[in-house]
């Protein structure tokens, strides 16, 4: 299966800011693992006075090294692409700290209700507690000295994904939606495949130049590295009804099958993922299921 031209080329420099473009500095925490690659990035946009972009989780380390490379700096706002524990917790203790206001789509919530007997299998991973001081209606703006970032709704990762554009720069924050390493975890209820196509085609439809994502190195190449993307989730949909229509009815077979070469660390996420695409196959009519589509279920071809 094709797969886009992933870059795992990084360096962390855990507890330094690291410039990346004019006005743009790059802070990674030091909390590696499957899911995070080398870890969080927070972005610090601006001069005198700045923005910080997910300021990432509650940790001490991290939290010391930010109030050290804004010292003598205003905080005037913390924007926060999602919230995933690995990205806006330290938002409420840099807001303490600065007194900035936050900035973000809203509260989390899910893609979908949970069915009955369903749980949330990414639930300790939310940070329920996030309210932002200002919320962002889609291309909507936040400016600051030298600076406005405006608001690239983006769901499918989560309900409340968004990407933020430096405005006059062709430079995005993607977050999680887009990263250069790795596709993006879709895992319901929390994601949502078709929301995360819409948004890869929203974003497909601008001209930028330049991606920065919530983890790992920039993507230098968007509107290409997205087409592979497209190309990627369309594949992994053909596969999942290749294996209904090969006999099997169960997600587990389908992910021994489709995900073989992948770290088997991976595979309860890769579940999540076959499950989002077979929410959106049932949707659209192409496969069948007894009651709403569960991970537990078993699936058939129309």
């Amino acid at each position: 299966m094709s797969t886009p031209d992933f870059d795992l080329a990084f360096e962390p420099a855990y507890g330094r800011a690291v410039p990346i473009a004019p006005g743009i500095e790059r802070m990674t925490v030091n909390n590696p693992s499957a899911f995070t690659f080398h870890g969080t990035n927070s972005y610090i946009v601006g001069g005198p006075s700045v923005a910080v972009i997910d300021p990432g989780p509650e940790n001490d380390e991290h939290f010391a090294a930010l109030m050290a490379a804004l010292k003598g700096r205003e905080v005037t706002h913390i924007f926060v692409s999602h919230t995933h524990r690995d990205h806006s917790p330290l938002a409420k203790r840099l807001k303490e700290a600065t007194g900035a206001l936050t900035v973000g789509e809203g509260p989390h919530r899910a893609a979908r209700p949970l069915h009955q007997g369903e749980v949330n299998p990414f639930a300790e991973s939310s940070d329920m507690e996030f309210q932002p001081d200002i919320v962002l209606a889609d291309g909507q703006s936040v400016a600051g000295d030298g600076w406005q970032l405006t608001a690239l709704l983006t769901p499918g990762h989560t309900a409340n994904h968004a990407c933020f554009a430096l405005d006059g720069t062709g430079i995005v924050f993607s977050a999680d939606h887009v990263m250069a390493w790795a596709t993006s975890i879709v895992a319901p209820p929390d994601g949502s495949m078709a929301d995360y196509m819409t948004s890869l085609e929203r974003l497909l439809a601008r001209d930028d130049r330049l991606f920065l994502p919530g983890h790992g190195g920039p993507v230098k190449e968007p509107a290409s590295f997205m087409r592979g993307l497209r190309t990627h989730r369309r594949m992994r949909e053909r596969a999942v009804l290749e294996r209904i229509k090969a006999g099997d009815r169960l997600i587990p077979d389908m992910v021994k099958a489709i995900y073989r070469d992948t770290d088997p660390r991976l595979h309860g996420a890769a579940a999540l993922s076959v499950l989002a695409h077979l929410e959106d196959l049932v949707e659209k009519g192409q496969v069948e299921t007894d009651g709403p589509p569960a991970l537990l279920g078993a699936y058939r071809p129309v």
